[in-house]
């Protein structure tokens, strides 16, 4: 079962069924599931997040994203490409079976959470796309709406939100073009109904609620690198070594454990390093953070 037959859109569905039945996602294990921990839970998940579109406060997301709208959407894929397109969150579901992955995931203000996404890797959207050799980069740009988002008059960010990776960042089989969690279509406040997850970098990387993927030769600008350079940079993999100028990066609250429980240690990559490392050879993660 693939596309919105997977999802079960709700308008799509026979009425006798149920709303618990119109956010299941069909889903497959996948090897790339490389953490044995046990996920953090659904409500922690989906009650704690950063989304300032939203609001600034780690509860407002929850409180405002329901009045977005995830359906009909639409992704345009332009920029350096063979042929601009544009794609459906239904035709975006059905080209490849929506694994479970559990990664870690780790913000840049030094907390954690481990989180069971579904989807499959960007790399195979980026196939699909066919960008031209010249397309070095590629960047996302969501969904920017005043009617819905009263955060995007609260911080001065130039809206609408922005991120890009480096090709060979994109194209890594870990970087996932993310659907949903816990087997359940993402909640607005997650990113609905379309994100990235690139788990050996700090959470804000993650574009979320993308409406454009652009291919570009160039680097492209980012939110929150162009609001504040020196904290914010354009690569932001998680890095003990390198800290925030305004708090150390060596140790991180993990969301949802006891109180009383000790900050963990932070690990290079966020724990992806064997995988990822190489991308980095030769460069001076101190200079480009």
């Amino acid at each position: 079962m693939t596309g919105a037959a997977a999802l079960g859109v709700a308008g799509l569905l026979d009425p006798r069924q149920s709303m618990a039945d119109a956010t299941k996602l069909q889903t497959v294990k996948s090897p790339l599931s490389t953490t044995g921990l046990t996920p953090t839970s659904y409500k922690d998940i989906t009650s704690y997040n950063n989304f300032y579109e939203f609001g600034v406060e780690k509860d407002n997301p929850a409180q405002n994203a329901g009045k977005m709208r995830t359906r009909p959407w639409k992704v345009t894929i332009d920029g350096l490409v063979k042929q601009k397109k544009t794609v459906s969150i239904e035709e975006l579901l059905s080209f490849k079976p929506i694994e479970e992955r559990v990664y870690r995931h780790r913000c840049v203000e030094a907390w954690s959470m481990v989180i069971p996404w579904a989807g499959y890797s960007l790399s195979e959207l980026i196939n699909w796309a066919e960008p031209l050799p010249k397309a070095k980069y590629v960047q996302f740009l969501t969904l920017e709406d005043a009617s819905v988002m009263p955060g995007l008059r609260e911080i001065n960010l130039n809206w609408p939100y922005s991120e890009g990776l480096r090709m060979d960042e994109a194209m890594h089989p870990l970087t996932l073009l993310t659907f949903g969690l816990y087997g359940e279509v993402l909640p607005n406040q997650d990113g609905a109904p379309v994100r990235i997850v690139i788990p050996w970098k700090y959470g804000f990387k993650s574009a979320k609620s993308i409406v454009k993927i652009h291919f570009t030769a160039d680097q492209p600008s980012t939110a929150w690198n162009d609001m504040a350079p020196r904290e914010y940079g354009f690569y932001s993999n998680v890095n003990p070594n390198v800290d925030h100028p305004r708090w150390s990066q060596k140790s991180e609250r993990r969301i949802g454990a006891p109180i009383f429980s000790q900050r963990q240690p932070t690990l290079m990559f966020n724990g992806y390093g064997d995988q990822v490392a190489s991308l980095y050879n030769g460069m001076d993660l101190k200079k480009y953070f």
